[in-house]
């Protein structure tokens, strides 16, 4: 049965319908829970009261009441944390999530005002509260600016920073996670799988003199350098307690670093460290989304950067010519650069493809087994002393994780080295320097725990390329590393007319996934190299950054300081490995690129530097590097003429090849002089 509505009634039911289903507006300010942080403040004052109680305290009596290193170490760092807690003093405050840095307590009032005068219904009253409101959120915002400026002028430029991020709102998404105890302990329970029972490496006795000796004014250098911003360790030293009492926590701290040298022994408490689970995308799936980042002692950090330094020196030489990170000199660009280099140069001969192997690990950093890397650090001509100082940093590791307010519950492991120490890259970089190709058609670029393995196939013939793939695998296996199949995908590239399906590849009886794309550190490649792709991911996001601009421009801030911004938020961007890509662009995608400049331009009323003169420079001055750097593996590409003056051009058969980087740098080096 039907009953005819008219007009009126259902109009009517379409605004009950509209009003039930219209989503409930909830304000900023209910949507989250305020927070309540306590910070200490740090003052001139509060500052010299510290150094003087740290200047006046006889370190010689901790010396002398400790038994080993580690009881040293243990009471020093208590009491330096102690003596801050003490001197220094600390403020709690709510923060809300619609704070605005420009709302003072005065306009804290007048709001309150107003909203009293609404309340009671006076309408004069509340006019008026209103508009002194609204004409001293003007001054104000204006009085903000100002200050942004003279920060600016000031080089202050962290803060002006924060300044222009709390105006724009511009913050990164931060994913949601669930947290609770079960959570923090199956975490810990999974950074651990690795851990293997170590084997008890060969006695060797002290030697008398260790190869590594510090300093004071090494560590008081060392110290001053300390972030104040960065977060302290499991001792609960800050590193601005290290950098304002550099001076007089240098000896102490000198003394217990050559003691450790000497005694070829890391204290206890030095490697302790608190998991932070940082999850790595938006939508959490399983206790894999989440990358282990570990809060270690300041002190320790330090210490690390000091063998760190020296570790380089020792084994730059040695180190493998295509590991790209990491190094000086080298950067995510001379490893994309490179590999395309190998790619156009064999796809110039006839017959021929490319196979492209991008290998993908599980959780790498925490795979490294102390003795073998022990053996490979001696192979790699590091003094005995250090290689052991070394296995005593990764074993009897305690760590807990922290996942807000639950902790987990305490494991010992002596497997891997945490993320977020500063000996950690180097380490695994040489825990994986002895991975090779051995066959010279087979090239294998390595950028951290990323590997590549470019298989430069001729008439078909793949053997070399797949022999290397299972190399690869086997050796694996004796590192301990885990292969992750299911990450682990190829990419062909063919310009042959009516090429033949290739058979598919197979790892650990498990058949490799084949993809027309790949985001390869940070660049997504295609098949037909080409960079559309990439293209509309770049003009993407700058194009939505802009309106961060426009917010700024809003707020009347000066030139300098939207230039700023647009230098490090947007032009960042646009030229995010511009010397990969950006002369073998089309038309099209550059007037894209070139677009967004010009409205830049127009927010700013200004003119920018174009994306053409930034590539050049950039080309230019990689190049420049590239050419003073002889263990850099591009370095034989620029080879002198006999007249000395100009560079060999590259034999380029394709545009493609000509337009890469490489013939380009030695084309622009040419036409410069």
């Amino acid at each position: 049965m039907h009953i005819a509505l008219s007009h009126r009634q259902l109009w009517d039911s379409l605004i009950t319908a509209w009003f039930i289903l219209i989503p409930t507006y909830r304000q900023k300010l209910k949507s989250a829970k305020p927070v309540v942080k306590t910070v200490k403040r740090w003052t001139n004052e509060t500052e010299q009261v510290l150094q003087s109680c740290f200047y006046l305290t006889d370190w010689s009596v901790f010396e002398a009441a400790a038994n080993d290193l580690d009881e040293l170490t243990e009471t020093v760092t208590s009491y330096i944390s102690f003596c801050e807690d003490m001197c220094i003093p600390t403020r709690t405050y709510l923060t809300y999530n619609n704070d605005k840095p420009w709302f003072t307590a005065k306009l804290r009032q007048l709001r309150q005002a107003k909203e009293d005068a609404y309340r009671y219904g006076d309408k004069v009253l509340y006019k008026q509260a209103k508009y002194t409101l609204e004409k001293e959120i003007k001054v104000a915002k204006r009085n903000y600016s100002k200050k942004l400026r003279n920060k600016f002028y000031s080089s202050d430029f962290s803060s002006v920073w924060k300044g222009l991020k709390v105006i724009t709102n511009y913050k990164t998404p931060s994913p949601s996670t669930v947290e609770n105890q079960q959570l923090a302990d199956d975490l810990n329970e999974f950074y651990c799988r690795f851990e293997k029972t170590p084997l008890t490496p060969p006695t060797t006795l002290l030697s008398p003199t260790p190869a590594l000796q510090i300093s004071e004014d090494v560590v008081r250098q060392v110290f001053r350098k300390n972030k104040r911003r960065k977060a302290p360790g499991p001792d609960g030293v800050t590193p601005t307690c290290l950098k304002t009492c550099a001076d007089q926590l240098a000896p102490i701290f000198s003394q217990i670093f050559n003691r450790s040298l000497e005694l070829w022994e890391v204290p206890s408490c030095f490697k302790r460290s608190t998991i932070i689970p940082v999850p790595k995308k938006p939508k959490i799936t399983g206790l894999n989304d989440y990358r282990p980042v570990a809060l270690t002692s300041v002190v320790m950090k330090s210490f690390e950067k000091l063998v760190l330094a020296y570790l380089k020196d020792i084994t730059r030489p040695l180190l493998d010519p295509l590991q790209f990170a990491y190094r000086a000199n080298r950067s995510v660009d001379d490893a994309v650069n490179m590999g395309l280099h190998f790619i156009l140069q064999h796809l110039d001969k006839s017959g021929t493809y490319v196979r492209i192997l991008f290998v993908d690990f599980s959780s790498a950093f925490n795979t490294i087994i102390p003795n073998l890397l022990l053996q490979k650090l001696t192979q790699l001509s590091v003094p005995t002393s250090i290689c052991q100082w070394i296995t005593s940093f990764l074993t009897d590791r305690q760590q807990l994780v922290n996942l807000g307010k639950f902790s987990s519950c305490t494991r010992t492991i002596s497997t891997g080295a945490p993320q977020g120490c500063v000996l950690s890259p180097l380490l695994f970089s040489l825990y994986t320097n002895d991975c090779t190709s051995k066959d010279p058609s087979v090239k294998l670029l390595k950028f951290a725990d990323d590997i590549t393995v470019i298989g430069l196939i001729q008439d078909g013939d793949e053997s070399a390329y797949r022999q290397e793939a299972k190399e690869l695998t086997v050796w694996c296996s004796h590192n301990n590393l885990e292969l992750n199949t299911l990450k682990t995908v190829e990419m062909t590239v063919d310009f042959r007319k009516n090429p033949p399906a290739l058979p598919p590849l197979t790892i650990m009886d498990s058949t490799v996934m084949t993809v027309e794309t790949f985001r390869f550190l940070g660049n997504t490649i295609s098949q037909d190299l080409k960079w559309d792709i990439h293209i509309d991911a770049i003009v993407k996001k700058a194009q939505q950054r802009l309106f961060f601009l426009r917010q700024l421009r809003k707020f009347n801030l000066p030139q300098e300081l939207l230039k700023q911004f647009y230098t490090a938020i947007i032009e960042s961007v646009l030229c995010t490995s511009i010397t990969v890509w950006f002369d073998s662009d089309t038309k099209s995608d550059l007037r894209r690129l070139h677009q967004t400049v010009r409205t830049a331009e127009r927010i700013i009323g200004t003119t920018l530097p174009t994306l053409q003169e930034l590539y050049l420079s950039r080309v230019s001055k990689k190049a420049g590097k590239i050419t003073l750097d002889p263990s850099h593996p591009a370095h034989s590409l620029f080879e002198l003429l006999p007249s000395g003056r100009r560079y060999r051009a590259l034999n380029t058969r394709t545009a493609r090849h000509r337009n890469s980087f490489f013939p380009q740098a030695i084309h622009l080096m040419n036409t410069s002089q």
